[in-house]
């Protein structure tokens, strides 16, 4: 796989997320969703709680889905437009593979809510670098469908909430890379009070 650790390094430093409207086929076959996410069940969990649930919306199901999203987008704005609406058609269609991925907290009073929520953060990095690792480029995308009680209850119920959505396909121009904060504003030594 890796010869060393620098190997390892390239490899995770050549990942990038990829806009779903410019991913085009193939996606991630059945198998390949499958494998992807039994890769992300690797994500620490502290309790083995498995607060997260994976939805895979297949492309027969986009055309519900998109209905979908602009019913519940029309019911919280009423007085939306048609371009508002057709953003809601547009993300619905966009990309070969579409994944839900929801944060599905276990009462517990031994694991707060927070790390349960890091892990759900955790799961959907993983997915992403599964993804990267089967060749294809993917996205997790939030936005308004995300934080819609509507839009969360066509695939869970309270208190899930919906992580985001993650989109996976083929790259269909060259991935450019984005600007990352400098190392200097990420990291430093602890500087411990007197």
């Amino acid at each position: 796989m890796f010869n060393d650790l620098s190997s390892l390094n390239n490899y995770l430093s050549s990942r990038r997320s990829c806009r779903p409207r410019d991913m085009i086929a193939p996606g991630p076959s059945e198998v390949q969703v499958e494998k992807l996410v039994t890769t992300a069940l690797r994500t620490p969990d502290h309790g083995k709680l498995a607060p997260w649930r994976v939805i895979q919306i297949g492309n027969d199901q986009r055309a519900r889905l998109a209905a979908e999203l602009a019913k519940a987008y029309r019911a919280e704005k009423p007085g939306a437009g048609r371009l508002e609406l057709e953003s809601m058609e547009t993300m619905a269609h966009q990309a070969p593979t579409l994944l839900v991925v929801l944060s599905s907290p276990v009462a517990s009073t031994k694991i707060p809510l927070w790390e349960q929520e890091l892990s759900c953060g955790s799961f959907c990095m993983n997915i992403l670098h599964a993804i990267h690792a089967q060749g294809f480029v993917g996205g997790w995308i939030t936005g308004w469908p995300t934080f819609n009680d509507d839009v969360r209850d066509l695939f869970g119920k309270a208190p899930d909430r919906i992580a985001g959505f993650i989109f996976a396909g083929t790259a269909g121009a060259e991935l450019e890379e984005r600007p990352r904060p400098d190392l200097d504003s990420v990291l430093s030594k602890w500087n411990p009070p007197a």
